[in-house]
């Protein structure tokens, strides 16, 4: 299990890439993350937290702590798993992106 320290939340929870994932206490929260300025509820959390630049899941992380996250997601990504379920999973995957994208919902 790879695991990635990035930050410690202000209540002191750890949030850290474990495995590919960002994680807030060991609880996974998400496997992207989001720029601020795509983000659709940015100036309230641009006043909550002035120094975010990305979010991840609920995370606002700041242009280094993302850069941090970003790195430990994609060498969780980059392992590549030619088993039969990995397969069908990454297939799956796919197929949902490409049917959100057209509008499913």
């Amino acid at each position: 299990m790879a695991t990635t320290y990035v930050k410690t939340t202000l209540d002191g929870r750890q949030v850290e890439v474990i495995d590919g994932w960002l994680c807030l206490d060991g609880k996974q929260e998400t496997d992207a993350l989001v720029v601020l300025d795509e983000h659709p509820n940015r100036q309230a959390i641009l006043k909550a937290c002035p120094k975010a630049t990305h979010m991840g899941g609920r995370l606002p992380l700041s242009m280094a702590e993302a850069s941090v996250a970003q790195a430990a997601m994609r060498r969780g990504q980059d392992r590549f798993d030619g088993s039969d379920l990995a397969v069908r999973e990454r297939l799956r995957q796919a197929v949902w992106q490409k049917v959100f994208a057209e509008g499913a919902e």
